[in-house]
């Protein structure tokens, strides 16, 4: 039995006409924690719904534990659904139900466990991410950092295997950063799960996982621990990691020559 618990085979999507990932191949074995890098507009977010049967690849396949996830029919996708946890970019809390509401809500719909223990793991969860005591707070009276760690309480809420994030540092400060940093880990760890993490987010992201590949003009460019992407010489790779202004991903967008565009005068 293969140690890999998603596996994206020769995969190509495309929307409409406009091919967005060719030939991607990935690995996320279980109990590590997996980046998928590159910037804006590449397709990472697209690949986590592809993870999640919300697109079908045009070519190629996505495996969840051994089945291809395009191939299931609706209750088979909502079975491998439930293995899934998900932290949304700004964490996509349910605005009208209580912090402790959005954490019972996935308890409550997947499953027929009564209120008394629902009651109980919600705030084994929430005790975990360090907010038992914002139960019943509401999503306008939480901080960035707060609502980002409700949704991750709420993401572990089933004991997922695989626990998905997009962009989870996204406007934080660097103290709920860091939290959320350790939190990933941790949990991770705790759950013996298998996460995947979107980000851009280079410093941080490096500090916490074990794998990255990097995504550039529909395909994975790189891919390796951060120790080996740090010593990369290959210019996207060395560009991105270092945040450098000029390479392979220009400053400047395609424009005729500067002095010849200054000299044509304001009616051209």
């Amino acid at each position: 039995m293969s140690d890999n618990i998603v596996e994206i085979d020769n995969l190509s999507f495309s929307y409409n006409n406009r091919l967005l990932h060719q030939d991607i191949n990935m690995r996320f074995p279980r109990g590590k924690v997996v980046a998928i890098m590159g910037g804006s507009g590449s397709g990472k977010t697209t690949l986590l719904r592809l993870i999640g049967g919300q697109l079908k690849p045009k070519t190629g396949a996505v495996k969840i534990h051994g089945k291809i996830v395009h191939e299931q029919d609706e209750a088979g996708i909502y079975a491998l659904r439930r293995k899934m946890g998900m932290l949304f970019q700004f964490g996509a809390l349910f605005t009208d139900l209580s912090v402790y509401d959005n954490v019972a809500f996935p308890m409550r719909e997947h499953t027929n466990l009564p209120e008394a223990i629902i009651r109980d793991l919600v705030l084994m969860k929430l005790h975990a991410v360090g907010l038992r005591g914002a139960r019943d707070l509401m999503p306008s009276e939480l901080s960035g950092g707060m609502s980002r760690r409700v949704a991750l309480a709420r993401a572990v809420a089933l004991d997922p295997s695989i626990i998905m994030y997009d962009e989870p540092f996204a406007g934080l400060d660097p103290i709920s950063m860091g939290v959320i940093l350790n939190l990933i880990r941790s949990l991770n760890d705790a759950l013996g799960a298998t996460s995947i993490v979107v980000t851009h987010d280079v410093h941080e992201t490096f500090a916490m996982v074990d794998y990255v590949y990097f995504v550039s003009q529909g395909r994975v460019v790189a891919e390796g621990s951060p120790d080996d992407l740090r010593k990369s010489e290959l210019p996207f790779v060395h560009q991105f990691v270092h945040g450098e202004a000029d390479g392979p991903v220009p400053f400047h967008y395609n424009a005729p020559d500067y002095r010849k565009d200054m000299l044509r005068g304001p009616n051209v």
